[in-house]
């Protein structure tokens, strides 16, 4: 039994120094960004400031991109489970609605668990300020809303080759999304209350245009 434990406690020793190293490369890197720039940022400054090497750092990262993105994709990522879980009987416009109310209602122990919640919604409005990161958003929007199409689709029990319903709901409802962050980077308050409150208000308007029963 003690070799047991002691073959096994190495590699968890090894997989936590890991985890805090990936974890302070991603908040370090973070707060230079949001705090000088993205592309005034190098990755020898970043992983100088964690007194590891630029090899260590592309160990965990494949760029300063995939760092930027990092916390936005698990974010992302939560939500499309969301909307995949989301009871049959919801409408679509329902269904994307509770799905991003469940989201944003619960990713903050997620996010805190990896960068402080302040400081993710400063990297959101930085990346909304930068233009390289923006048109990477924007392109990363897209293929979201094209994977969120296919869910919806399935759900509805449509092709989401055919039927062009399940891509312009979730066209306008992405839209409505990008709007509420964008409005919401130019607001002081860059809090996850904030963009909760901003979220439901979009929401409201365009939930009479798109809402019903699609059968």
């Amino acid at each position: 039994m003690a070799e047991q434990l002691a073959a096994v406690r190495p590699t968890g020793l090894r997989e936590r120094k890991k985890r805090r190293t990936r974890d302070s490369l991603l908040r370090v890197a973070l707060e230079l960004f949001t705090t000088q720039g993205y592309e005034r940022t190098t990755v020898d400054e970043i992983a100088e400031a964690v007194e590891v090497s630029q090899r260590t750092f592309f160990r965990y990262f494949a760029s300063k991109e995939e760092v930027a993105f990092t916390v936005v994709a698990m974010v992302e990522a939560r939500f499309l489970d969301a909307v995949r879980e989301r009871p049959p009987h919801e409408n679509p416009l329902t269904a994307l609605r509770n799905a991003v109310t469940w989201a944003w209602e619960s990713v903050g122990e997620a996010i805190q668990a990896v960068v402080p919640i302040e400081l993710h919604m400063r990297t959101y409005q930085m990346i909304e300020s930068t233009p390289a990161l923006l048109a990477v958003h924007l392109r990363r929007s897209t293929e979201l809303e094209d994977a969120i199409a296919t869910v919806i689709a399935e759900r509805e029990g449509l092709d989401v080759d055919e039927d062009l319903r399940p891509r312009i709901a979730v066209a306008a409802f992405g839209g409505v999304m990008r709007l509420t962050g964008r409005m919401w980077g130019q607001r002081e308050d860059a809090s996850l209350e904030a963009i909760r409150e901003m979220t439901a208000r979009c929401l409201d308007l365009l939930e009479p245009a798109l809402g019903g029963d699609w059968r």
